[in-house]
């Protein structure tokens, strides 16, 4: 799908703990179809990467912190997951702030894995139809969201995945939802 995201820009909102395969692999696939990626994180310098969970698996330079940044700048969103990850940007205003106002606006959002924690700290699962790793999908039920089994759902402007095991399935239904979707003015 070279070509598929020319133009585009699509924000990966990561921080410590961040699964590294579920940030790499994503990126990937969004830069061979030709997005331009920019990691936001709650501040700047670098976040440390994990391999299950528990691993170091080195870092990544942040290129810009989600408190300087509007929905506006991005075509699409991609919440990684990882444990920590996400419980680290649920406990930030300005990282749900941000979620919540991209969800909002009607943009396309990707998550996997532990991901959907930040989506559901914006409150913004309600009603929608998803999925996750098993052990959030309690937390996703009773924030009123429908929790599926499945390796890719999309509801809406919303895709979700289940863990590491689903990223193929999961980059190529996120290239496709992404380059379906209105491009920023």
């Amino acid at each position: 799908m070279a070509g598929a995201l020319d133009g585009r820009r699509v924000a990966i909102l990561a921080a410590d703990g961040v699964e590294r395969v579920e940030l790499d692999q994503p990126r990937q696939a969004l830069d061979d179809a030709g997005a331009t990626t920019i990691l936001l994180s709650i501040g700047t310098g670098t976040i440390a990467a994990r391999d299950n969970d528990l691993q170091d698996a080195g870092e990544f330079t942040v290129d810009r912190a989600v408190g300087d940044v509007t929905p506006d700048e991005f075509d699409a969103l991609l919440l990684p997951g990882g444990t920590v990850n996400p419980d680290k940007l649920r406990m930030d205003g300005a990282a749900v702030a941000f979620v919540r106002d991209f969800v909002d606006s009607g943009k396309p959002v990707a998550s996997i894995c532990h991901g959907p924690w930040t989506l559901l700290e914006a409150d913004r699962v309600r009603g929608r139809r998803l999925t996750s790793w098993p052990s959030v999908r309690t937390d996703l039920r009773n924030a009123g969201a429908e929790v599926v089994d499945e390796e890719v759902v999309t509801d809406g402007t919303l895709t979700t995945s289940r863990s590491p095991d689903d990223l193929p399935a999961f980059c190529e239904r996120i290239v496709q939802e992404f380059a379906g979707a209105a491009h920023r003015e």
